[in-house]
C-alpha cells in the first residue's frame, strides 16, 4: 500500500524538519556556550579556604564574586562560626580534610607544631621572594611564627593588644557614675550595675559583668594584667622564667574574680558560657560590662540598639592596678594561614594559592575586602575612606567577615586610611593604639619547649581547671597549689627547664 503526502503534509513535514534542525542548533550553541564557561572557570584556579566567621553573616555573594573577578580565581570559602572554629579545624586536621589554606588562631598554632614538623603543611619560606607583596612581609613577625627557622604561614596582622572594657554608658549616666579608672572603681561599677537598678525599670534583673569559659580572651587575663600578672611567663629576681600562675598577681586576680562570683556581680555560669551567650547578655541588657576585644564594640552596639534604641556603649582601656596600667599582648599576628599538603598536591598549586594572597594585598582587592563596595559601604574622599554611621550595620552584615581573609593589612601602604570619625570602631582603634605604650609581652615567644609542643594542651587544662575551681570556691589556696604541683609532676617542671635553657641561650 502506497502512501502519499499532499501539499499540507509536505508543509507540515517541512516545518517539523526545520523545528528539529533549530532544536539541534540551539542545543549545539548551548553546549558551546557551556564549554566556553567551563573553559573560563577552568582557567581560574580554585582557592579553597577555611576561615572563622566573627559576624552574623558571611560576606555577600556580590563581594566574593568581585574578589574572584579581580584575582582571576574561583573561591571556595568555608566559613565556620568563631565559637566552634578550633574544634572544626582540629577535626579537619585529624581527618585530613583541610582546605588548601586554613586560618589557624595564634593560640591554636602554638599547639600545632608537631603536625607542622610531621610534614602536614608546606614550608612557604623559599617561595615568598617571587611575589611583590609577600616578599615585603615583616621579617620580625615571620620570625616570631617560624618553626625550627622555617616559615609555614602568612600572618593576619593585629595590634599588640585590643583588650579593654565595653560598658553601658547610659547605665553609668543613669547612676551618675564616671567611667572606672582603677580596679576598685571597676568593682564599684559592677556592684552598682547589679544592685542599683541601672536600667531604671524597678526590677532586680541586671548583673555587672558578662563573661565566658575562656581564661585568655574572656575577662580573666585582661583583669590579670591590670593586677600586674606577667603574660604567660615572667621572670623572678634571679632572671629565671616562671609561669604566670606562680605569681602573687595571678592569685590576686583569682581572688578578685572569686569576689565577683561570690557577690553575684558576674553571670553564675560563666565557667561554661559560650561567647555567643556572653554577648547576648550585654545585647539584651542583662549585663552592663563586657571585657575582651574592644573591636567587638561596634557590632555589640548595633545589636543592642536593635533591642533597645536607648542603649549606648562606650569603651575604657586604661585601668590602673597595683603596678600602674599594664595590658597583656599577643605577638603582632593573631593567626596564620597554613597550606595543607593533602589539599595542595603540587608546587604549581601552591604557587596559585600564594598568588591569590599576594594579589589580595594590592590596593583594589585589599580595600574591597576591608571596606566593601564604594558607594554602598563607604565613600572615598581623596585617598581616605569615609565610614558613616548609616552604613555601619550594612558593613557588619555584608563586608566585615572578609577581614579574616586579609593578611598583613596594618602595615600595608595600599590599604586606604579612614578619615576621622566618631564611630565606636574608630575609638576602638585609637584605644588599641594607646595600649601599645603599656603592653606586657610574653618572653617565651620564639622559644622552643618540646614538652609544651607535645603536652601543652593537657598541662594547660590542669591549670585552667584549677583556676576555675578556685574562683568557684571548690578549691582553697592550698588545694590550688597542689594542682600546680601536679602540673609540675606531669611535665611542667620539664617545660620550665626547657624554656629557661632556651631563654638563657637567647642572651
Amino acid at each position: 500500500m502506497r502512501t502519499s503526502l499532499n501539499g499540507k503534509g509536505f508543509k507540515l513535514f517541512g516545518l517539523l524538519l526545520i523545528g528539529l534542525v533549530m532544536v539541534a542548533l540551539i542545543s549545539a550553541c548551548q553546549k558551546i556556550s557551556s564549554k566556553k564557561t567551563e573553559d573560563m572557570n577552568g582557567n581560574r584556579p580554585v582557592i579553597s579556604i577555611m576561615a572563622p566567621l566573627h559576624f552574623p553573616h558571611p560576606p555577600i555573594p556580590e563581594l566574593v564574586q568581585e574578589i574572584e573577578n579581580r584575582t582571576q580565581t574561583k573561591l571556595d570559602l568555608n566559613w565556620v562560626p568563631d565559637g566552634i572554629y578550633t574544634d572544626k579545624m582540629n577535626t579537619a586536621l585529624t581527618t585530613s580534610s583541610l582546605k588548601k589554606a586554613t586560618y589557624v588562631k595564634y593560640t591554636d598554632y602554638m599547639l600545632m607544631k608537631n603536625s607542622i614538623r610531621s610534614g602536614a603543611f608546606w614550608d612557604i619560606g623559599p617561595y615568598l621572594a617571587a611575589y611583590p607583596n609577600l616578599k615585603q612581609l615583616n621579617k620580625e613577625i615571620l620570625g616570631q611564627a617560624a618553626v625550627d627557622g622555617k616559615i609555614y604561614g602568612l600572618y593576619t596582622e593585629r595590634p599588640s593588644s585590643r583588650q579593654g572594657i565595653i560598658i553601658r554608658e547610659d547605665w553609668l549616666n543613669n547612676l551618675k557614675l564616671a567611667k572606672p579608672t582603677n580596679l576598685d572603681e571597676l568593682y564599684q561599677v559592677l556592684k552598682a550595675f547589679t544592685f542599683g537598678d541601672p536600667d531604671l525599670n524597678g526590677k532586680a534583673d541586671t548583673i555587672g559583668l558578662t563573661d565566658r569559659n575562656d581564661l585568655v580572651f574572656g575577662a580573666f587575663k585582661t583583669i590579670s594584667s591590670y593586677f600586674g600578672t606577667p603574660n604567660n611567663w615572667g621572670t623572678d629576681g634571679a632572671g629565671k622564667l616562671v609561669p604566670e600562675f606562680e605569681t602573687q598577681a595571678y592569685v590576686d586576680t583569682m581572688n578578685y574574680m572569686k569576689k565577683l562570683y561570690d557577690e553575684k556581680l558576674i553571670n553564675a555560669d560563666f565557667a561554661v558560657t559560650s561567647k555567643e551567650v556572653q554577648r547576648d547578655k550585654l545585647i539584651r541588657g542583662i549585663a552592663g560590662v563586657y571585657i575582651g576585644s574592644m573591636q567587638d564594640v561596634q557590632r555589640l552596639s548595633d545589636e543592642a540598639q536593635l533591642m533597645n534604641p536607648k542603649a549606648k556603649l562606650t569603651l575604657v582601656n586604661h585601668i590602673e592596678g597595683p603596678m600602674g596600667f599594664k595590658i597583656w599582648s599577643i605577638p603582632n599576628y593573631s593567626a596564620l594561614y597554613l597550606f595543607s599538603k593533602k589539599a595542595i598536591r603540587t608546587e604549581a598549586e601552591l604557587k596559585q594559592v600564594l598568588q591569590f594572597f599576594d594579589r589580595s594585598m594590592d590596593k583594589d582587592v585589599a580595600n574591597l575586602m576591608k571596606y566593601g563596595l564604594e558607594g554602598r559601604h563607604y565613600t572615598a574622599k581623596g585617598d581616605q575612606v569615609q565610614l558613616s554611621e548609616e552604613t555601619s550595620k550594612l558593613r557588619v552584615n555584608e563586608v566585615n567577615a572578609l577581614y579574616a581573609l586579609m593578611i598583613a593589612d596594618l602595615n600595608n601602604p595600599k590599604v586606604m586610611r579612614v578619615s576621622e570619625s566618631e564611630s565606636l570602631s574608630q575609638l576602638a582603634d585609637q584605644l588599641s593604639l594607646d595600649n601599645e605604650k603599656n603592653v606586657v609581652k610574653d618572653p617565651t615567644v620564639g622559644l622552643e619547649s618540646k614538652t609544651y609542643d607535645e603536652r601543652g594542651v593537657e598541662l594547660y587544662k590542669i591549670v585552667s581547671d584549677a583556676t576555675y575551681n578556685y574562683i568557684l570556691g571548690k578549691l582553697d589556696k592550698a588545694a590550688f597549689q597542689q594542682e600546680i604541683e601536679r602540673w609540675k609532676r606531669n611535665g611542667g617542671s620539664e617545660m620550665i627547664r626547657e624554656y629557661n635553657e632556651a631563654y638563657g641561650k637567647r642572651g
